[in-house]
């Protein structure tokens, strides 16, 4: 019952702000509401642990019982920390947007907090019906914005393929669970067949982009902070939360090292990418690639509680550095504490990342880790591009580290607290070398060219395949509509009558040549 009142409270702050919005949208004490909401539901977040490891499901629809299998959620020590994630992104979201109060957006206030409630849907579903129809809403939701965010028809053509891609997860995530009705297993993801393991590690890659490399959406959004955030990184947690639900025995170890492949070059890749991006905002989409990749590279090699870790790596370093817009040393500084997050050291949040035999893979996922790592450390201490935080307010410049400071107080309490992955030693001989790369690479920046920032067009054309694969479909539905149109408008007018004579002439005298 704890995750329908927190969901309820994320949801019901949301249905107020729009109300207030439209009686009385200039009031500015809506933004009090919106933090008094997201506060309630980040407390009632931490009371799951007074219940750890409970299910709620809901009665089966209909008389005739439509869908055997009941929508269920499941809170435990994997889904927790997820939970606990987005519900402090939420207030930290609210809470950063002290820096722009003079404009009231009680819409996107109420839009963040609405995502948060689809997000904790999503990372506590306990089975696969649950989760797809929480997908199909955040991916509805991401459609309408993105569609009203970009402009030219090829900028939409990107967002429907990226959508359709989507779609495609949401199909094998439906396979995953024929294939375990199939064998007469439970369709809840703890009592799923081991056959469906694959479809679901497949479903979440497709989905992030990463099994095959592409850009999971368009990278010319207009979204950015604040909302863009939420939408970003709450699809994320959403789309990663099924690895931790993998049964074990998916994988043989064929399919295992060529899973891990493409998980690690997808990782360096973006990684790469991530660390030559301009500003933290362009990057972002390799960012999300880039940490999602060692989140699937964790599933496959069998540790559930590792890709929890990089997924909640994701969400709140990615929130702490894309809600950072002002110019503050200090805060600056407490970002770095996000290094540690990332570095797999002992008792840091990703520390279980890596409990198996790596093997050959041991330097690429060292490479991958760096490459992400050194990025961080340089869009975390850049300057330029961000307002003082003098110029504002004396409460405001309170409140404004707050709102970052919770989320680097998050990824220390994992580390430590509460969940599955916490208080691990991990592969620490991995940890040191991926950190030792980092500062080489850090060192290295400044003073090699091949290392220096590109620019943003360069980073949002990056993916040039990908480009070219949105043109090639494009030009088959061309086609395709130009004979439908040809097709079309030959049956319609005076010459449709003559076309159905036609047709029914030639269909009685085949059926009279058969009948003789």
């Amino acid at each position: 019952m704890l995750i329908v009142i927190s969901c309820a409270i994320f949801f019901i702050t949301a249905l107020v702000l729009i109300a207030l919005n439209f009686y009385q949208p200039a009031e500015r004490y809506a933004w009090l509401v919106a933090i008094g909401g997201a506060l309630l539901g980040l407390v009632s977040v931490f009371l799951w642990q007074t219940q750890m490891n409970f299910t709620f499901a809901l009665p089966l629809w209909g008389t005739n019982k439509v869908f055997s299998t009941p929508i269920a959620f499941r809170a435990d020590g994997l889904a927790w920390p997820y939970a606990l994630s987005l519900a402090t992104l939420a207030i930290s979201v609210l809470l950063a947007a002290v820096t722009t109060l003079n404009l009231v957006n009680a819409i996107a206030w109420a839009g963040s907090l609405a995502l948060t409630g689809l997000g904790l849907l999503a990372v506590t579903a306990d089975n696969p019906l649950t989760l797809l129809l929480v997908w199909a809403a955040l991916d509805l939701t991401e459609l309408f914005n993105q569609l009203l965010a970009v402009k030219g028809s090829q900028n939409n053509e990107k967002v429907a393929f990226a959508f359709a891609t989507r779609a495609v997860g949401i199909g094998l995530l439906i396979w995953a669970n024929v294939i375990s009705a199939s064998n007469h297993v439970s369709p809840s993801f703890a009592s799923m067949s081991a056959g469906a393991g694959v479809y679901l590690i497949l479903a979440a890659g497709l989905r992030m982009g990463v099994l095959p490399l592409h850009l999971p959406y368009s990278p010319d959004s207009a979204l950015k902070r604040g909302f863009g955030t939420s939408l970003r990184l709450v699809s994320a947690a959403s789309s990663l939360a099924v690895l931790a639900r993998i049964p074990s025995g998916s994988l043989t170890p064929a399919l295992t090292s060529i899973l891990l492949a493409l998980a690690l070059a997808a990782g360096i890749y973006s990684g790469w990418m991530w660390l030559r991006a301009p500003d933290e905002l362009s990057g972002r989409p390799y960012w999300v690639i880039s940490l999602a990749a060692l989140s699937v590279a964790s599933a496959v090699s069998g540790n559930s509680a590792g890709a929890v870790g990089w997924g909640c790596a994701l969400i709140l370093l990615g929130g702490s550095l894309f809600l950072a817009s002002v110019q503050h040393i200090w805060v600056n500084r407490a970002l770095l504490i996000g290094v540690f997050s990332l570095s797999t050291l002992p008792f840091s949040l990703t520390a279980g990342a890596w409990l198996t035999n790596l093997g050959i893979f041991f330097p690429f996922i060292a490479i991958a880790q760096a490459l992400i790592m050194a990025g961080y450390i340089r869009h975390a201490l850049r300057a330029s591009g961000r307002d003082a935080l003098e110029t504002l307010p004396a409460w405001m410049k309170t409140v404004y580290p707050i709102s970052i400071g919770l989320l680097i107080f998050d990824q220390v309490l994992l580390g430590l607290f509460g969940w599955d992955g916490a208080r691990q030693i991990g592969a620490w001989l991995l940890a040191v070398s991926a950190t030792l790369l980092t500062f080489g690479l850090f060192w290295a920046t400044p003073r090699f060219r091949l290392l220096n920032p590109i620019r943003a067009h360069q980073s949002a054309s990056a993916f040039n395949w990908q480009t070219g694969l949105y043109g090639a479909l494009s030009n088959i539905h061309r086609t395709i509509d130009y004979f439908l149109r040809v097709i079309n408008s030959a049956l319609e007018g005076d010459g449709g009558l003559m076309w159905t004579l036609l047709v029914l002439i030639l269909f009685i005298s085949l059926m009279t040549q058969g009948g003789s």
